[in-house]
């Protein structure tokens, strides 16, 4: 069992709780609004039990919340990146797998494939990023693009939850 290292969840109110863990996933409080209006108590102040019912929150969501969710999430290596227009958790962990650091040329197949994956499958590329390097990350963008429809919306899903996952890990 991990616990917090900056907060303890069951001493929040649900103000304090929301604000805290609304951007666990992109721009999508109502995750975390959901996460304290199922009952706070002691239990959630271990991370992964906390991880746990944020998850089964978004998966159980429905379809059109799953997908507004998934696009809250900027593209990689994209133009909301170079516009410095990410949140501090997204431009931390594309600049940890080194995306900041890419030549032209990766910089031009990151944008070849954010607008071929985003025109087959309708929502951007995700992949929790920590502990991947530029070059790992545009492998799986490679093989990922061959995925079916659904098959990259359940994937996204998962790689959402790990994303929230290393995110919560650093409160």
């Amino acid at each position: 069992m991990s616990r917090f290292q900056t907060l303890t969840p069951s001493t929040l109110s649900r103000e304090q709780f929301v604000a805290a863990f609304a951007d666990v996933y992109e721009h999508s409080p109502w995750v975390a609004e959901q996460a304290y209006d199922r009952g706070v108590d002691a239990s959630l102040d271990d991370i992964e039990t906390l991880h746990q019912r944020m998850a089964d929150i978004l998966l159980s969501a429905p379809r059109d919340a799953q997908l507004a969710l998934i696009n809250a999430h900027p593209d990689l290596a994209g133009k909301a990146a170079v516009r410095g227009e990410l949140t501090a958790s997204s431009t931390s962990e594309q600049a940890g797998a080194g995306i900041h650091e890419c030549t032209p040329e990766e910089f031009a197949r990151f944008t070849e494939l954010n607008d071929a994956y985003k025109a087959r499958f309708g929502f951007p590329f995700i992949m929790a990023v920590k502990g991947s390097n530029r070059h790992q990350i545009l492998a799986a963008f490679e093989e990922r693009i061959h995925h079916s429809p659904e098959q990259e919306f359940t994937r996204a899903l998962a790689e959402i939850n790990k994303i929230a996952k290393f995110r919560l890990e650093q409160l």
